[in-house]
């Protein structure tokens, strides 16, 4: 084989062996919660369905990416009014925008197996560049990646009109997140 040729034979492997190995959603053991305060009282809401593509490899983090999507219309409040009124478009707009994302820019070790995760989250057609706190442990041949962080739902036009007084409903709503995974290589 001509050496050009067997080049080109290695480059898909040669590219295999730089991209970190994909990881499975495990649902079942996942979640996204968020806290909102309403006239100082907080209010908890879950999302039920969202999907996690993740390519991360912890000892080599700054080639990861992760991406997030979350459908809006899956929240979860304990009641059936509460997640009617979050579907309008006032707040969610779940008809016009159906999905939450995030989209990884750049991963960096932080130690003890935390990292930060930097890139753009869209929420009702607004984006704006987020800095994650995540920590990955691994029990049982499963990876957990879990962390929180603040949205300022006004920056997204959650809670427009009358709900923009901030002594009503408090613009900080704090985001928790577990992603269980499978298929990740221990640090």
């Amino acid at each position: 084989m001509k050496p050009a040729l067997c080049l080109l034979a290695l480059l898909p492997l040669l590219a295999a062996a730089q991209s970190p190995p994909a990881a499975k959603l495990l649902p079942a053991q996942s979640e996204i919660v968020f806290t909102s305060r309403q006239m100082g009282v907080p209010v908890e809401g879950r999302f039920r369905k969202f999907d996690a593509r993740v390519a991360f490899d912890p000892r080599q983090p700054e080639t990861g990416r992760v991406t997030l999507t979350v459908d809006l219309a899956s929240v979860a409040m304990g009641a059936a009014e509460s997640e009617a009124e979050v579907a309008k478009p006032g707040w969610f707009d779940t008809k016009a925008f159906p999905q939450a994302s995030f989209q990884s820019s750049a991963i960096k070790a932080v130690g003890g197996g935390r990292f930060e995760m930097s890139g753009k989250f869209t929420l009702k057609g607004q984006s704006r560049d987020l800095t994650v706190p995540v920590t990955l442990a691994q029990a049982g041949g499963q990876s957990v990646a879990s962390g929180s962080f603040v949205v300022k739902r006004l920056d997204f036009r959650i809670g427009d009109g009358d709900w923009s007084d901030t002594s009503l409903v408090a613009n900080d709503v704090q985001v928790r997140f577990k992603l269980a995974l499978s298929g990740l290589p221990a640090p």
